[in-house]
C-alpha cells in the first residue's frame, strides 16, 4: 500500500529550529490593510468629532456623496476609524440601495447616474420608454437604472439625476437637467419660522412648556377627536402617548418620514409647504410624553426637504431655548425602513431589519429605551385639533365616518396630488369632487386604496367608504391613503406584476416566507395563466409566517386580482 506523501516542513533559517520556522509571523496582519492616504482623506472629511457607531450610515453618505460610490479602501478606513470589523461596515453599506460598494479590482460606476422610477404610477405614464431610450441619448458616460418609487407619484414619470428629481420627465427635460445641473428639489415656497410665528405658530407649544396646558387633558382631546396614526397602522394617538409616558425614563421619539410606499407622497408635500406645523406637533408630543431626545428619519430621496429641515431646525433652536435634542437622520433607499422597528435599527446605524415582537418599540425601542414612533402627518394635525377643538374634527366625515384624511392620488385622473377630504369618502366621490374626474378617454377600471400593499378593487366597488376598518371585508386596507387609479387602458395583472416585483426587490431577506415568497409569487404571475391554488397557498404561508407587514401584505394584490379580475386570468 502506498503511503501518503507528508507535507513539506517550512524551511528553517540557520538561526531557527524547525519549530520556530513553522511559527514564523506573517509579513502583514490579516485582513485588508488601510491605505494611509485614504485614511488621511477620510479624516479630513470627518473632522474632529469623535466617532459614533450609530452614525455609520451618515458616514457612508458622506463618502458616497463625494465619490458617488463606496470604494473598498474607504470602507476599510472607516471601519478602522470606528473600531469596527470590515464585515460590520460592509454588511450595512451593501444593504441599502443608494450605496454602491466598489470591491477591490472593480471599476467605479460612471460619473453620471440617472434613476428612472418604475413604480406603478410612473410605469403607467411611460417610465419604460424613458428607461429604453435615455441610455442612447445620454451616451456612454451615463448610466440609466430603474429605481423604486421616489415619492413624487403626482408628477409621474419621474427621473432622478444624481440626487435631484425631474418631475413629469421627458427625454428633453432629463437631458436638460443633466447638461445644466438644474436643481428641482429645493422647496422655495415653504412657510419659514418667522411667517409661521406671525400666524400664531408655537403659541400652543409655549403654553405647554410654561405650564398652561395639562398633558392628560391634551391626550384626552386627541382621544375625543379620534386621531389615529396616519402612517398606515391607524393606532389611536392618545393611547400611544399614554403607553410610552407610562414607561421609565429616558424616553425617545422617532419620527418616520421614510414614506416609501408606492403611491404615497403626502408627507413630502406637507413638509415642503409648512414644516413648522409638523415640528410644533412633534415638540408638543415630546412635552406631553416626557421625551428626552428626538430622531427624525427622512427618506434619502427628499434632499430638498432635508436642506429645508436642517435650516429651519437651526432657526427654531435659536428661537426657543431648552428644546430636547433633535437629530435628523438620512435614510439610504430601503422601503423596509418604513416599518417602525426596521427604522429604529437604521437610526442605530445598522441594516434595516425588522425586530421580532414583543417587546414592542413603546417598551424597548431606540437604544433599548421606550420609544414613541410617529408618522409626520399624525403630528401635523396636533396643533390644529387642539386649537379648533375636537368637535370640529369629529364633525367631519361621510358615510358614518369621522375626521379628515389626506389622500395621495395618482394614476388616470385629471388632477393628481394630495387631497384633504372627509374620512369615509368613496373613490368615486374623491375622483369626481377633488381630482377633476378621470383623464379624457379613460374610464375607471380599478384602484389601489392603500398603496402597493393595500390591495386592489374593481370599479364596481368604488362606492366603499375609504377609511380605517372599512376596506378589510373586501381584502384591502387604507394604509397611508395612497390611491392609485387605473382605467380600462390598464390591466390588473400588469399592476400586480409591478407591485410584486417591488416587494421582491425590497424584502430585507431576513425571513424565508417573505424573501422566497415574493420571488416565487413574481414567477407564478409572470404569465397570463396563473396557478391560482398554489398562489393562494403561498399567500397564506406569507401572511402567517412573515416577520413584518411587508411579507404579510405583499399577497394582497394577487389575492385581489384572483378575486375581482378573473376575466384577465381566463384570456
Amino acid at each position: 500500500m502506498t503511503k501518503p506523501i507528508a507535507p513539506l516542513a517550512p524551511a528553517a533559517r540557520p538561526d531557527q529550529t524547525p519549530a520556530d520556522a513553522r511559527l514564523r509571523k506573517r509579513r502583514a496582519p490579516k485582513g485588508r490593510q488601510v491605505d494611509p492616504a485614504v485614511a488621511r482623506e477620510l479624516a479630513s472629511w470627518l473632522g474632529d468629532a469623535p466617532p459614533r457607531r450609530e452614525l455609520l450610515i451618515e458616514y457612508l453618505h458622506l463618502i458616497n456623496d463625494r465619490l458617488r460610490c463606496l470604494p473598498a479602501g474607504h470602507l476599510a478606513a472607516l471601519a478602522q476609524w470606528l473600531k469596527l470589523s470590515a464585515a460590520e461596515v460592509y454588511e450595512v453599506a451593501s444593504f441599502y440601495h443608494h450605496f454602491e460598494v466598489v470591491k477591490e479590482g472593480q471599476d467605479a460606476p460612471p460619473a453620471l447616474t440617472v434613476r428612472v422610477c418604475d413604480g406603478l404610477s410612473c410605469a403607467m405614464n411611460g417610465a419604460a420608454d424613458l428607461l429604453q431610450r435615455l441610455p442612447a441619448l445620454l451616451g456612454p458616460g451615463a448610466r440609466v437604472v430603474a429605481a423604486p418609487c421616489v415619492g413624487r407619484c403626482e408628477t409621474a414619470p419621474v427621473a432622478v439625476v444624481h440626487q435631484h428629481p425631474v418631475p413629469a420627465a421627458t427625454l428633453e427635460s432629463v437631458q436638460a437637467a443633466v447638461q445644466q445641473g438644474r436643481r428641482t428639489d429645493v422647496a422655495t415656497d415653504a412657510i419659514d419660522l418667522a411667517a409661521y410665528q406671525s400666524g400664531g405658530g408655537y403659541a400652543l407649544l409655549r403654553d405647554c412648556l410654561e405650564g398652561r396646558r395639562d398633558p392628560e387633558a391634551l391626550m384626552s382631546a386627541l382621544d375625543d377627536a379620534g386621531l389615529r396614526g396616519l402612517g398606515g397602522a391607524g393606532f389611536p394617538t392618545g393611547r400611544k402617548w399614554r403607553i410610552v409616558r407610562a414607561q421609565a425614563a429616558p424616553r425617545y421619539l422617532a419620527v418616520n418620514i421614510d414614506e416609501g410606499e408606492p403611491g404615497t407622497f403626502k408627507d413630502r408635500w406637507l413638509l415642503e409647504r409648512d414644516p413648522h406645523r409638523f415640528l410644533e406637533g412633534m415638540l408638543i408630543a415630546a412635552w406631553a410624553v416626557g421625551i428626552d431626545a428626538i430622531w427624525i428619519y427622512l427618506r434619502d430621496e427628499y434632499h430638498g426637504c432635508r436642506e429645508l429641515l436642517t435650516s429651519e431646525l437651526q432657526a427654531l433652536r435659536a428661537a426657543i431655548p431648552g428644546l430636547p435634542r433633535i437629530e435628523l437622520r438620512r435614510g439610504a433607499g430601503a422601503y423596509i425602513c418604513g416599518e417602525e422597528s426596521a427604522m429604529i435599527e437604521s437610526i442605530e446605524g445598522k441594516r434595516g431589519m425588522p425586530r421580532l415582537r414583543p417587546p414592542y418599540v413603546a417598551e424597548v425601542g431606540l437604544f433599548g429605551r421606550p420609544t414613541l414612533e410617529h408618522n409626520l402627518e399624525t403630528l401635523y394635525w396636533v396643533r390644529e385639533l387642539v386649537e379648533r377643538g375636537t368637535g370640529w374634527f369629529a364633525a367631519q366625515g361621510r358615510h358614518g365616518r369621522k375626521g379628515l384624511r389626506r389622500f395621495s392620488v395618482s394614476g388616470r385622473v385629471r388632477e393628481p396630488g394630495v387631497k384633504l377630504a372627509p374620512a369615509g369618502i368613496t373613490l368615486r366621490e374623491l375622483v369626481a369632487e377633488f381630482c377633476g374626474g378621470m383623464l379624457p378617454g379613460h374610464e375607471l377600471y380599478a384602484y389601489l386604496p392603500g398603496g402597493a400593499s393595500g390591495g386592489m378593487l374593481p370599479a364596481r366597488l368604488a362606492d366603499v367608504p375609504l377609511d380605517f376598518d372599512t376596506l378589510q371585508p373586501h381584502g384591502c386596507f387604507i394604509g397611508s391613503a395612497a390611491v392609485i387609479v387605473l382605467s380600462q387602458h390598464d390591466r390588473a395583472t400588469d399592476a400586480a406584476r409591478n407591485v410584486m416585483h417591488f416587494f421582491a426587490e425590497e424584502s430585507c431577506g431576513q425571513c424565508t416566507p417573505c424573501r422566497a415568497g415574493t420571488a416565487k409569487a413574481g414567477a407564478l404571475i409572470a404569465d397570463d395563466r396563473w396557478n391560482q391554488p398554489l398562489l393562494a397557498e403561498l399567500s397564506q404561508v406569507m401572511r402567517d409566517a412573515s416577520i413584518c407587514g411587508l411579507g404579510q401584505a405583499a399577497p394582497n394584490i394577487t389575492d385581489c386580482v384572483m378575486k375581482y379580475f378573473p376575466q384577465e386570468l381566463e384570456r
